[in-house]
């Protein structure tokens, strides 16, 4: 069954198209070393929860946006393999392709896919 990492970011509004050039570059890498699908999705309509919210989740500030993303994998363990190569591949390097985000706000996990419809 499928296996799907999945990010959040805050992303400065003004850094929009370096986001994207990067994530172009990071969808090649991803593909290239197994993954089946890679999505990126930019706020819309994302509000400010009380309790909890990607914004809260992520500390966003009034001059970012909210960067929901996942990647698709065929299984655990292609994506184990495939994650570790994405790491270690030259174009992932942050002298190669940036982050245009701070990453130490970035919230990532792993999943099972339980359903899809």
């Amino acid at each position: 069954m499928s296996y799907v990492d999945g990010f959040v970011a805050a992303v400065p509004k003004a850094n929009k198209q370096q986001y994207l050039q990067h994530a172009k570059v990071a969808a090649v890498v991803f593909r290239e070393h197994g993954a089946s699908r890679v999505v990126e999705c930019w706020e819309d309509d994302v509000p400010e929860g009380e309790v909890t919210s990607f914004p809260k989740a992520v500390l966003k500030q009034d001059d970012e946006s909210i960067v929901f993303s996942w990647v698709e994998w065929p299984s655990k363990a292609i994506r184990d393999v495939g994650m570790q190569k994405v790491f270690e591949d030259e174009r992932m390097t942050s002298g190669h392709n940036p982050m245009p985000f701070d990453g130490k706000r970035l919230i990532y996990g792993g999943f099972n896919l339980i359903q899809e419809a």
